[in-house]
């Protein structure tokens, strides 16, 4: 009797090192990646509402404001506000990826994987990061129309800033979402976070002169650091004479932040909230 053989697949075992962990994270990263360059719809739309504050809000406001700004236009001021939005929107969006891999059985399947927990976490973290600079280097491309100049230090600056800041939102979305079962349930949540944060880090508004009460919440929210480094980036490359409303610095008490202090915070929060959400990640379903 003729016997057959049948070829059979290898399997390759990970051995559980710093290698298989990289390449969990570049294949999570990689995935996000696909997926948002795939959704040009999504691309599209998340442009639509940081250009609706920047021309429609700005040009608005800006009648209602005192001639004594100087040479800042309110859109020049708002823009790195509006750059922050875009930001928080896609990478608070991004997480909701989780909640759709969780209902439909795709987060069981990279539970289960032979990796660490935290590969994916890190991997949901960087991918998400990628894709809001991406879509704040579009919008950082109609700097001009603000009077904003294309001043090479100021751009690759500028995109590092929005990289860690995407970095910080991507991981409280992350953070938010790990334990979630449902999307209605996740974008409740998600609008319940996002407008505070916009809203009290000093995008369209300075920061001088706050009531009390109100100064305290916008010093809470890590968005603020990020914004008014952002702006004190852009205030560095433009004159500004004459607007001092518009240029003052965030400061604790009467001590003015530096930058590098402004974005350490932003740093040190992302790190926590990520941490967090691989704490959350390791626990048992």
């Amino acid at each position: 009797m003729a016997t057959t053989t049948i070829d059979v697949v290898p399997v390759r075992e990970t051995a559980g090192t710093g290698s298989e962990s990289y390449r969990a994270i570049k294949i999570v990263w990689k995935r996000e990646l696909i997926r948002w360059s795939r959704n040009r719809t999504r691309i599209v739309t998340a442009l639509m509402q940081p250009i609706l504050f920047l021309f429609v809000l700005g040009t608005g406001l800006a009648d209602l404001l005192p001639k004594s700004t100087g040479h800042v236009d309110f859109k020049t001021f708002i823009f790195p506000g509006v750059l922050a939005m875009i930001v928080l929107f896609v990478s608070i969006y991004s997480a909701v990826s989780i909640v759709w891999d969780r209902e439909f059985g795709f987060m069981r399947e990279m539970m289960v994987a032979p990796v660490p927990r935290a590969a994916i976490v890190v991997g949901k973290c960087l991918g998400g990061a990628t894709v809001a600079t991406i879509q704040g280097a579009i919008l950082l491309a109609m700097a001009g129309l603000v009077h904003v100049p294309y001043n090479p230090i100021l751009i690759i600056t500028t995109l590092l800033e929005l990289t860690l800041t995407a970095f910080t939102l991507t991981a409280l979305g992350i953070l938010l979402a790990a334990r979630m079962q449902q999307v209605e349930s996740f974008q409740v949540i998600m609008q319940i976070f996002v407008l505070p944060l916009f809203f009290l880090s000093g995008s369209v508004f300075p920061l001088s002169g706050l009531p009390a009460w109100l100064e305290i919440l916008t010093r809470i929210d890590p968005l603020t650091y990020a914004v008014d480094a952002i702006r004190r980036g852009i205030f560095s490359h433009i004159d500004t004479r004459g607007a001092s409303a518009f240029t003052k610095p965030l400061t604790w008490g009467h001590y003015v932040l530096p930058v590098p202090a402004e974005l350490a915070i932003v740093l040190a929060v992302g790190l926590a909230l990520m941490g967090g959400a691989i704490y959350q990640f390791s626990r048992p379903e």
